[in-house]
């Protein structure tokens, strides 16, 4: 048995970083090129209409420093963390990033949320993206722009962490049953000083 968390190379030469079981994660280092993925990086930052993340802890709204965007192909709402948004237009570069991301999935997309993480003082904690809206196993991808950052997943019952780095320009699909039986996280580190943008593709149900 292949030990849990390892890589295993495929005909393309890429690597799935995969789980050891009850789930499918699958991983592509360089979906995009370093040129490339600096001009969408650049491109994202400016034309984004970023805002502050809003979320609802203990019974608190709390702002967070990480700033998010919604979007997608209509004007239909996405709600997490007792906060709620409205899915603004797609932009140029979102179009270009999502359109390679479908190439390389065979999947389609009607939405994106996006992070931009100032430096390794902002992460995410751990949780699954469960939503009834997403279906009954969604596919999520994941694609990373700038700062490389550590992430992971636990499995609910073992408890059994598996860790992935996510690299510039990478792509990282969750897939299959992933989401009823792991968690993921991206930890906090003082060891990165610059930005990092994270677009998370999915397909809401009954949504065009």
């Amino acid at each position: 048995m292949t030990p849990a968390g390892a890589s295993v190379p495929v005909n393309n030469g890429q690597l799935l970083p995969y789980l050891p079981y009850d789930g499918i994660v699958e991983y592509v280092p360089s979906l995009f090129g370093a040129g490339e993925s600096s001009r969408l990086f650049e491109e994202l930052l400016t034309g984004i209409p970023w805002q502050q993340d809003e979320v609802i802890l203990f019974g608190q709204k709390r702002i967070l420093s990480r700033k998010v965007a919604w979007m997608g192909d209509g004007e239909f709402t996405y709600s997490y963390s007792g906060t709620s948004k409205v899915a603004a237009p797609w932009t140029p570069a979102l179009v270009t990033i999502k359109e390679r991301v479908e190439s390389e999935c065979g999947h389609q997309f009607n939405s994106c949320l996006l992070n931009l993480y100032h430096d390794g003082s902002e992460g995410m904690g751990w949780h699954s993206d469960d939503e009834k809206t997403l279906g009954e196993n969604p596919l999520i991808a994941s694609v990373s722009l700038g700062a490389e950052r550590i992430f992971k997943l636990k499995h609910r019952k073992s408890k059994e962490v598996v860790s992935v780095l996510l690299e510039d320009g990478s792509l990282l699909v969750m897939k299959g049953a992933t989401q009823h039986h792991w968690e993921h996280t991206m930890p906090k580190t003082k060891k990165i000083s610059t930005p990092r943008i994270n677009l998370t593709f999915r397909k809401f149900i009954g949504i065009r």
